[in-house]
């Protein structure tokens, strides 16, 4: 299966990086969203990102130039459906996935690729929801793409060898390493990730420590680069709370229960860095708690 032209769907945090890997590993990149705003935005967070790996000295600018020119952006869904490879990355909510790929579908070639960058939904249930099951797979990049080296590979129970090798050798590609998960809740990494962003919220919930003193413990006593809940905002704190509810839904264990804590924040709208509100203020020059 040769993949040359790779569409993405959804240009924020994900899809961006995504497309940016993409095209500077020599791919044609097709990449929508729901707004030209929002296209506008993905376009210029991938040209800040290139400049920064300029000035880390790790590509050239004709590198960044080349990149670019390979990235497309349309509004209309159906002009991805002559690509090889569709790549789905927009919110974690299995409602909008879903409606995305029945739009697709009449739209596609015979051998085109589906995949889904869910973090946690399950990669069965959303390919046979498709007409091609057996061509449909979990493509689970980490965050920030350009800069995490991990791919998860999570094969539906339908998904055929050249599919699954296909995507293998693509992460080669990508210079990044792959993982295979099986088709349970949240895959590997979340799967232990987020029940310790959890059980740190819920750390800071009972009064066991302040925001800063639960990051700091786990930075300099676990050598973490980022603490629990600084991540957590990084990560979202409406996608922890999805993945949360897909863990404590899909495998019925009470130790998967989201923190009241981590609930209340997300009603508030407080989401974490892309609100400039979570665990901390972002408001101003340095990230201050809230708590």
């Amino acid at each position: 299966m040769a993949i040359e032209k790779v569409g993405v769907v959804g240009a924020g945090q994900m899809g961006n990086g995504i497309a940016h890997v993409f095209a500077l590993s020599g791919y044609d990149v097709l990449l929508t969203d729901i707004s030209q705003d929002a296209l506008d935005a993905g376009r210029e967070t991938i040209t800040h990102n290139l400049d920064r790996q300029i000035h880390r000295g790790t590509i050239t600018e004709a590198d960044r130039d080349t990149a670019l020119g390979r990235i497309e952006t349309t509004l209309t869904l159906t002009d991805l459906g002559p690509t090889d490879l569709i790549i789905e990355a927009a919110t974690e909510r299995e409602t909008v996935k879903t409606a995305i790929f029945e739009d697709l579908l009449p739209h596609l070639k015979p051998e085109t690729i589906l995949t889904s960058n869910t973090s946690s939904i399950s990669i069965t249930r959303l390919a046979s929801r498709t007409d091609r099951p057996e061509k449909f797979m979990g493509f689970h990049f980490m965050n920030p793409v350009p800069v995490m080296q991990l791919v998860e590979l999570i094969r539906g129970i339908a998904t055929d060898k050249p599919t699954f090798d296909t995507l293998h050798g693509l992460v080669e590609t990508l210079g990044k390493t792959a993982s295979t998960s099986e088709d349970f809740p949240a895959f590997i990494v979340n799967r232990i990730l987020m029940p310790m962003i959890n059980e740190a919220i819920y750390t800071l919930y009972e009064g066991v420590g302040s925001v800063r003193s639960i990051d700091t413990s786990l930075k300099l006593g676990a050598n973490h680069p980022m603490g629990p809940l600084e991540l957590a905002d990084f990560i979202g704190l409406d996608t922890c709370l999805a993945i949360m509810n897909v863990l404590h839904d899909g495998l019925a264990d009470t130790k998967y229960r989201p923190c009241p804590l981590l609930t209340k924040y997300v009603e508030a709208g407080w989401l974490g860095r892309k609100t400039k509100r979570g665990f901390y203020d972002y408001s101003g020059e340095e990230p201050v708690p809230t708590r």
